[in-house]
């Protein structure tokens, strides 16, 4: 697994189990672009694993909530870490897969979460602007892996 994040001094990341997906439309990527606290940034779909769940159950349900789609997942395309802030006070480390993910139905009534915007673009504008090295270090993999 290769980790991403240089830690801070004086902090503790909490170990965060994730999966994270790429999906593809028309020879572009969808991210979520996230509007929050008077900033935004780019992820790619995905996030926490939940208690119970496995990271397929945790990404087709992630990629319902944030970007109001059913998905059905592929391939694993690499396993990341990432340590940030999730807020100031909440230093975690994500972990886990990144998925090659389908698109079998947009599904408007699962998206729940209001400052999530599914935006689609080039692989290459999408690579500058991911937050996460770990994000664009995988969409690199992928776009790779499609190449060959």
């Amino acid at each position: 697994m290769l980790q991403f994040g240089d830690p801070k001094p004086g902090l503790t990341y909490a170990d965060r189990p994730a999966a994270f997906g790429i999906v593809e439309r028309d020879g572009k990527v969808g991210l979520v672009e996230v509007a929050r606290d008077g900033g935004r940034h780019w992820d790619l779909p995905g996030g926490a694993v939940d208690p119970g769940e496995d990271e397929a159950k945790a990404l087709v349900r992630e990629f319902g909530e944030e970007a109001g789609l059913k998905v059905s997942l592929g391939a694993r395309v690499i396993n990341v870490a990432q340590r940030f802030l999730k807020d100031p006070k909440t230093p975690v480390n994500n972990r886990g897969g990144v998925y090659e993910v389908t698109v079998v139905a947009e599904a408007p009534q699962l998206k729940i979460e209001e400052d999530h915007t599914l935006v689609w673009l080039d692989p290459h504008e999408a690579l500058t602007r991911l937050r996460h090295e770990a994000h664009a270090t995988a969409l690199l993999f992928w776009l790779r892996r499609r190449a060959a």
